[in-house]
């Protein structure tokens, strides 16, 4: 690896942030101490993107945050500064909305027959047999028949094609389908010109839209682009032909015709689109969406042509010199994993830094000969916060949520029915598509052919509910590897108990497909087997993150702290020892691993996490408090349907929200209005995320306007309202809790084996909730004032100031420094955990990075609070820190300080700052 970044810096780009508004933050970064700009998709998007996650052209920079020569001078202002970059790579799916992406539009228009046909991921031949050679194109805001009679489609003519306009969506016509327009524009011209008639003859020798021959495609491909410029040319000669052509299209758009509708009807159901509402989407879809976003649709990377056509700007930009590494977005999504990094690695060099967005589960490994430095390490997100929860407190926790809800809610089964959700709404296309497949595979052999289309469909149904991961990374072709065949066996174990009247060999069945037994004398179709095999693996990422992440994750609310991207909501906390192990694991496997705490994915930012995980330590006191408030706040509830909106779980979802991010300096005129309306907009989306009381597929709008009621009531001002007050006497013992679990994660996320991850913005303060709400501007103008000062203020002015976040800032920006003047520490360095004696010794985390001679002793705190605030000095007792005994003296690189090991007493060394970092010299040879 020759370009390990020390520290990188996530930027979201989009027209609100562009490479021109980027280049003027390069300085602050540079010298805060970043060493790599992390950048979300710079390609081509659809327009008006507010990720640029929908890419529509991998080979052409997104105009909306700049040219070419904008974002080279960007690479050259980054250069100058000592800086790198590493874009986001989408290579799953692409953006169609709008149908505005080129290769889609192609693939609208000619069916089959377009060269980027076997690019996306459509099934041609679909369950439904109207849809036989057509893509279903769920875009319509009400049924088809509704929308054409309602006037919803108009055809237009420019530039010598033929489109049909709803709304802001313009669709092709095929080329063949359009000669009753042309036809009908001959009859108005007196004489017809010999070139028109021509070109109708040409369009009349096409090769037919279900030819899917190379050298037909190609043939078709030309022929079509000729027709299109000779009827351009002939427009642009011949006034008349395009004035006969637009009336002809008059005509059709005009609704007192008779014959209006029938004819428009005729016409749309030739084309190799089916437009429908867009309800239907989840029962009947046939091309392969990222997760249920009918916006986004999957691409077949598996294939070298569309390797090749993809990344063909990427790899330019790598040669230039301009990118230092790449991220891959959706890494679950591909037929074939590793392939497709095999190929990014050989013709990326060695020299690329290469990570991967992959939800790893508790105690799941990423792949191991995956050539990639690591993930984007939500792992270490949720390391750090079980390690903050109090774990001794766990029975106390659950008791406080379990009385406010009046039942004790199971989480596993809340997993398994949101799956199972899931898979009977917004993805239940996919999963009776794999139903019929294994049934395709049961007819291949006499030995299965009596099992039923509906058995199967639910078996498969049943084992993706009790998958423990995201997915397996099967190769069909190759016998499974250990892990793999657990995760199977385990997840067809549960399904079968949970199934008792469902006949068991149907899960044998699934099971032999899956995992094929070496001999076995009842042998099915091999080629549909494989196929069932990459399908079924690349439907259990999206169930999961859909059933889990969007679904369970906002049904059970009992520390929501926990309730982060590849967490585990029923997490009692881990022990210090749990996250040594994890750091040790780490540092041997992947070093280089990113290590993050915010991202524009995560349910919340870290620093509202931190304020949340506080909670944990004083659960009795939190369990009153929900009751005192519920009482107080009651009268603004209403009732809908004899059930009380919010009800009981959003009630306390919505409490532990408030005291996540309420601002430090407490509601004002000034900010209430903003403040009330993140709240509403965050309630409405989880609500809708939990699909309990409403959903996105079907808003209950009664309710979702009583819940934003309840919360602009509870947060009114006014004297008679009493929450606001009460509110705030526990959210300021959560704030300053939370701050020192935040600095204390902080330290941790610049000293552990691994390379941090800073989101834009979070080098201060940042108490932001799920996206939209995380992706607010950033007031870098602020921080590069508050920047300038820190080197300026002594460090215990910092801490007594904290509420304005410079405390955080100070110990990023000193950590950053070490991490760039010393390298090899951080990159090559071991980890060595440090034993803590005395009172308090369960309340700290203290290890060594040692590479060579230079070493490095890294002391926070957890679980502070009965300590008070801030844990400085005299409350650490007798507690101590026991350094190697060969180590010499060591400096803090926050304090200035010199501190003589080996017997390292709290009370001293955290007498000024609740942390500490202790660099020092090792004499030669020693151990």
């Amino acid at each position: 690896m020759n370009d390990v970044p020390t520290a990188t810096y996530r930027l979201q780009f989009h027209r609100g942030f562009t490479f021109s508004q980027a280049r003027e933050v390069v300085p602050y970064l540079a010298e805060l101490g970043i060493s790599h700009v992390y950048a979300s998709p710079i390609f081509r998007a659809s327009p008006g993107s507010t990720h640029g996650y929908d890419v529509c052209d991998h080979n052409e920079l997104n105009p909306e945050i700049g040219t070419r020569e904008e974002f080279e001078s960007l690479s050259e202002d980054l250069k100058k500064n000592g800086l790198g970059l590493i874009v986001d790579f989408v290579p799953n799916h692409m953006g169609i909305e709008h149908a505005v992406n080129p290769w889609w539009r192609d693939v609208l228009e000619n069916g089959q027959a377009s060269m980027y046909a076997r690019f996306f991921d459509i099934d041609w031949r679909p369950l439904k047999r109207e849809l036989a050679g057509k893509v279903l194109l769920p875009v319509l805001g009400e049924q088809y028949g509704r929308t054409l009679e309602g006037g919803g489609f108009r055809l237009e003519y420019a530039a010598g094609r033929f489109n049909v306009r709803h709304g802001e969506l313009s669709l092709p016509l095929a080329p063949q389908t359009t000669r009753p327009l042309l036809r009908q524009a001959v009859t108005l011209l007196t004489p017809a010109p010999p070139e028109l008639e021509s070109i109708l003859t040409a369009i009349e020798h096409l090769p037919p839209r279900t030819e899917t021959a190379p050298e037909r495609l190609a043939e078709r491909v030309r022929e079509c682009q000729i027709i299109h410029q000779r009827l351009t040319r002939l427009c642009a000669a011949i006034p008349a032909v395009e004035e006969a052509i637009q009336d002809v299209v008059k005509a059709w758009n005009d609704p007192s015709d008779t014959e209006h509708f029938d004819r428009l009807d005729q016409l749309l159901s030739l084309q190799s689109y089916r437009l429908s509402s867009w309800r239907v989407a989840a029962e009947e879809i046939n091309y392969r969406r990222f997760f249920d976003v009918n916006t986004l649709a999957a691409i077949r990377m598996e294939l070298p042509e569309v390797f090749a056509a993809t990344h063909r700007l990427l790899f330019e930009l790598i040669d230039a010199g301009h990118l230092a590494g790449v991220r891959i977005d959706h890494i679950d999504g591909l037929a074939y994993p590793r392939q497709y990094l095999d190929r990014l690695r050989e013709r990326g060099g060695d020299g690329l830094y290469l990570m991967v967005e992959k939800i790893l589960g508790p105690d799941e490994k990423l792949v191991a000969d995956w050539p990639v430095q690591g993930t984007t390490g939500y792992e270490f997100a949720n390391q750090l916060v079980q390690v903050l929860v109090s774990s001794q407190n766990a029975p106390s926790l659950a008791a406080a949520y379990e009385r406010f809800l009046g039942h004790r809610p199971n989480y596993r089964e809340i997993v398994y029915r949101s799956k199972k959700l899931v898979m009977e709404s917004s993805i239940a296309s996919e999963v009776n598509v794999l139903g019929m497949l294994l049934n395709r595979i049961s007819e291949s052999h006499r030995w299965y052919r009596d099992f039923t289309v509906n058995a199967l469909t639910t078996a498969v149904r049943e084992v993706i509910a009790c998958f423990s991961v995201y997915r397996t990374y099967l190769d069909p072709a190759q016998p499974a590897d250990e892990a793999d065949r657990r995760v199977i066996n385990r997840a067809l174990a549960l399904a079968r108990r949970r199934n008792q009247a469902l006949e068991h060999t149907v899960f044998e069945f699934l099971r032999d497909v899956l995992l094929p037994p070496k001999d076995n004398p009842h042998p099915v179709d091999e080629e549909l087997r494989r196929t069932f095999v990459l399908k079924f693996q690349q439907c259990t990422g999206p169930i999961t993150a859909k059933g889990v992440e969007d679904t369970a994750f906002y049904v059970f609310n009992r520390l929501t702290a926990l309730n982060e991207v590849g967490g585990d909501p029923m997490s009692p906390g881990a022990a210090v020892e749990t996250f040594h192990r994890q750091n040790t694991l780490r540092q041997a496997a992947l070093p280089h691993c990113l290590l993050t705490t915010s991202t524009h994915d995560t349910k919340r930012s870290e620093d509202t996490r931190a304020r949340l995980a506080a909670i944990s330590e004083w659960p009795e006191e939190w369990g009153r408090a929900v009751r005192r408030w519920h009482i107080m706040n009651r009268k603004h509830s209403r009732e809908i349907d004899g059930e009380t909106a919010p009800d009981a779980n959003e009630e306390y979802l919505l409490y532990q929200t408030l005291l996540g991010v309420w601002p430090s300096e407490g509601l004002h005129e000034g900010s209430r209005a903003d403040f009330v309306q993140r709240i509403q907009d965050y309630m409405l989306k989880a609500g809708h995320e939990a699909k309990v009381n409403s959903s996105w597929l079907e808003p209950n709008v009664a309710w979702d306007e009583a819940v934003g009621q309840f919360v602009a009531a509870i947060l009114a001002p006014g004297r008679r309202n009493r929450f606001p007050q009460s509110l705030q006497l526990l959210a300021e013992r959560t704030a300053q809790q939370g701050a020192i679990n935040s600095l204390t994660q902080t330290v941790l996320k610049l000293t552990c084996p691994g390379v941090p991850d800073l989101y834009q913005g979070s080098e201060l303060w940042d108490f932001s909730l799920v996206d939209p709400d995380n992706r607010r501007p950033v007031d870098f103008s602020l921080r590069q004032q508050r920047l300038g000062g820190i080197n300026k203020a002594e460090p215990r002015v910092l801490l007594e100031h904290w509420r304005d976040g410079r405390i955080k800032m100070f110990a990023i920006h000193r950590l950053l420094e070490l991490r760039r003047s010393h390298p090899g520490l951080f990159s090559e360095g071991g980890y060595t955990a440090l034993p803590v004696q005395g009172t308090h010794a369960d309340k700290v985390i203290a290890f060594e990075r040692r590479a060579g001679d230079e070493a490095l002793l890294v002391i926070v705190p957890r679980h502070t609070a009965a300590l008070g605030f801030p844990p400085v000095g005299a409350p650490w007792e007798d507690t101590a820190v026991l350094a190697p005994i060969t180590a010499q003296t060591g400096r803090d690189v926050f304090t200035g300080r010199e501190h003589l090991g080996p017997h390292l007493p709290l009370s001293e060394l955290l007498a000024e700052l609740p942390f500490a970092a202790l660099t020092l010299r090792y004499e030669k040879g020693a151990v």
